[in-house]
């Protein structure tokens, strides 16, 4: 059940004199009520008798006797306020998050310092007493927390300044000096900042692995992204080859329907001669029958003797024994699913090919060649797109990135992921292209650029001869001379592939590549060959096939 103080406003247990909470509260005739040392010290200074609240004036001085209800009323009242005082305090010290102090009333002002001998926290103010009273003086001060009692050892009620790295506890001076007399002790502050150095630490770490994270699931959404795109893409490159693939078996369709109605048209036309003909000879033979009929009914020995010579010979015939007409489509139906079959697989391999190609030119590159890695014969454009073999070595200081061997490497590298770039060969009679590490050996003039030397590359030597230089060369038979090769390097697939640009074919691919490190573009113009190979390489931009 609430209680009445509850019910009730703050005005009701005010005094109207003091306006402060009724203190020995009395009631007057007139029903007002007061502080009963405010209502006699107004009776005491004032002529006439009067109410201070109504004016009523009384004949003679009341009696004056305390209130025993509106007493407990306001005592049970100034409790009331004071809990809500001190869960103000509470809720300033949730809400700032500062120490209070413990001695101010009301708002509590945040307190400067602690002590270890009070077990109190002080503000600014009441913080004097321990800067000027002797006995205070000496107290344990420090900067204010809560709980001041959590600092003290309850064992030997002394501050807890020490720690105890065989316990792991804090301790304070006679700890030292009893149970933990044989354990290695430290200043408490020394621990802090021991332990607070080892805090640090695994922060950055954590903050190390969070960074991770984000960082791959920025990876795995970028890879989302190109997954999808990679789908939208696929997807309609598979409805254009299907598509087109779909055309030309209707194609083929219209194309036996056509020799299947041709033929029987000749067939049809074939037979009706061969009817006509048989109807003719039909007609001349029962021309005969009926002369042979007429004749062998005569009677007359003599007549019919005599009319036998006079008989028309019998009319030509024609054998029809081996005469047949053939209606079967088997052999036209043979061949032109055999053609189909061949067109088909024809189209279908342009076609992949092709999509093969506008699917790796989608990571294309803008490579340009280092001229710090070109061998000292070697002429680069000031683009630093073209590449060729010169007479004279161009006597430029030594650096450890140049290559020996007559090659230069791009500037751009592939660490993960995939690239593409386009170099344009038309007009040489050799050269090699493709990718290598970056720690190859670049002072070896003898290093072959096979796989396990740290090059992935195809070739073309003497004008005609076409080699994927794995670890055991490969001789490659194209169907034409590529004037445009392009390079594509799948890092985590572990895949380096060549394409004919020009052809949308694929040349060769190295697979189940392991790959560690960073990768380079690898461009060697070959030799001059006495002016015949003198056409640079160029890196060409790429133009993607629509």
């Amino acid at each position: 059940m609430a209680t009445a103080s509850s019910l009730l406003s703050e005005d009701h247990f005010l005094c109207s004199i003091c306006l402060d909470v009724f203190t020995n509260p009395v009631t007057i005739p007139c029903g007002h009520n007061f502080c009963k040392n405010c209502i006699t010290d107004h009776f005491n200074v004032t002529v006439q008798r009067q109410c201070p609240m109504c004016k009523e004036v009384f004949d003679r001085r009341p009696e004056l006797r305390v209130n025993t209800f509106i007493s407990e009323m306001a005592a049970q009242f100034r409790q009331s306020l004071q809990k809500k005082s001190s869960n103000s305090s509470e809720e300033q010290r949730a809400i700032t998050g500062e120490v209070l102090c413990d001695v101010c009333t009301g708002t509590k002002a945040k307190a400067l310092k602690s002590c270890l001998v009070c077990l109190s926290s002080y503000c600014e103010t009441h913080l004097e007493l321990h800067q000027k009273v002797t006995v205070m003086t000496s107290h344990k001060l420090i900067d204010a927390v809560e709980n001041p009692g959590s600092r003290i050892c309850k064992r030997h009620v002394r501050p807890l300044e020490l720690f105890c790295k065989t316990d792991r506890i804090c301790v304070c001076q006679f700890c030292t000096e009893s149970s933990h007399k044989l354990h290695l002790i430290v200043p408490l502050l020394e621990e802090y900042e021991g332990k607070k150095a080892e805090l640090g630490k695994t922060e950055a770490e954590v903050q190390q692995m969070i960074q991770e994270r984000q960082l791959k699931i920025q990876e795995l959404k970028q890879s989302l992204v190109l997954s999808q795109e990679d789908a939208a893409n696929d997807t309609a490159a598979s409805v254009q080859v299907f598509t087109s693939l779909i055309k030309s078996a209707e194609r083929s369709l219209a194309e036996l329907l056509d020799a299947i109605t041709e033929k029987h048209q000749t067939t049809e036309k074939q037979t009706e001669c061969f009817i006509r003909e048989l109807e003719e000879e039909i007609s001349e033979l029962k021309k005969r029958s009926s002369e042979l009929e007429q004749l062998s009914r005569t009677k007359d020995p003599l007549q019919l003797l005599q009319s036998f010579p006079s008989l028309n010979p019998a009319p030509p015939t024609k054998d029809w024994t081996g005469v047949r007409v053939r209606s079967s489509n088997e052999g036209t139906m043979r061949r032109a699913l055999a053609q189909l079959e061949e067109t088909l697989s024809k189209d279908m391999k342009k076609m992949c090919a092709d999509v093969e190609l506008k699917r790796v030119q989608r990571f294309a590159v803008d490579v340009t060649l280092d001229p710090e890695t070109a061998n000292l014969y070697l002429i680069l454009s000031e683009d630093w797109k073209q590449v060729r073999r010169g007479d004279e070595n161009l006597n430029l200081p030594d650096n450890p990135k140049r290559l020996s061997s007559n090659a230069v490497l791009g500037k751009q590298s592939l660490s993960s992921g995939r690239f593409y770039y386009e170099v344009q060969v038309k007009g040489k009679t050799s050269w090699a292209l493709g990718v290598a590490r970056e720690t190859i050996q670049r002072k070896n003039l003898l290093l072959s650029l096979f796989p396990m030397n740290g090059f992935w590359t195809v070739c073309l030597r003497n004008g005609n001869q076409y080699k994927a230089l794995a670890d055991s060369p490969i001789p490659l038979t194209l169907k034409s001379r590529p004037q445009k090769v392009g390079v594509f390097v799948d890092y985590e697939e572990g895949l380096v592939s060549f394409y004919d640009v020009d052809a949308a074919a694929l040349i060769y691919s190295f697979t189940g590549c392991k790959f560690i490190e960073k990768l380079h573009p690898y461009c060697n113009p070959g030799g001059n060959d006495a002016g015949k190979n003198s056409t640079p390489l160029i890196i060409s931009s790429v133009n993607y096939r629509d």
